[in-house]
């Protein structure tokens, strides 16, 4: 049942860190979602939100080229619907504030467990019914 409600659900995870990436992937895969977009970058993922138009973002906040904040601002003027994920390794509480401000569905911190992600996707599709039954 989990995993049917999860996998159609398409999530971009946007980390500069191929790292994280990759542990952030493999952790949706094993919690059930099949639709994983990935980009390195700001720049990359507001290219791919618009391209891709994924449910949820999980977006680092520090990267180069276009950091996670000004990466956000423009997600959220392209399509408002995309719900971004803030993450940081930092504490910092003006991130958490600006981010917030701007717009975030959530800001988490790092290392993010499968219980933090588990419960970020169930409440998403406990807030937007409709997209558990997504075409």
């Amino acid at each position: 049942m989990e995993g049917e409600v999860l996998r159609d659900l398409s999530v971009l995870v946007c980390d500069d860190s191929e790292l994280v990436r990759t542990q952030l992937k493999e952790t949706l895969t094993t919690i059930g979602v099949e639709e994983i977009i990935e980009a390195k970058d700001g720049e990359e993922a507001v290219a791919v939100c618009l391209e891709k138009q994924p449910d949820l973002v999980f977006m680092d906040i520090i990267m180069p080229k276009k950091d996670g904040i000004a990466a956000l601002k423009e997600i959220n003027q392209q399509d408002p619907m995309i719900k971004v994920i803030m993450a940081s390794s930092s504490s910092g509480q003006s991130h958490l504030r600006n981010s917030l401000l701007l717009g975030a569905y959530k800001f988490i911190q790092k290392p993010i467990s499968e219980i933090v992600i588990r419960d970020i996707l169930y409440n998403f599709l406990d807030e937007h019914p409709a997209r558990k039954s997504k075409v």
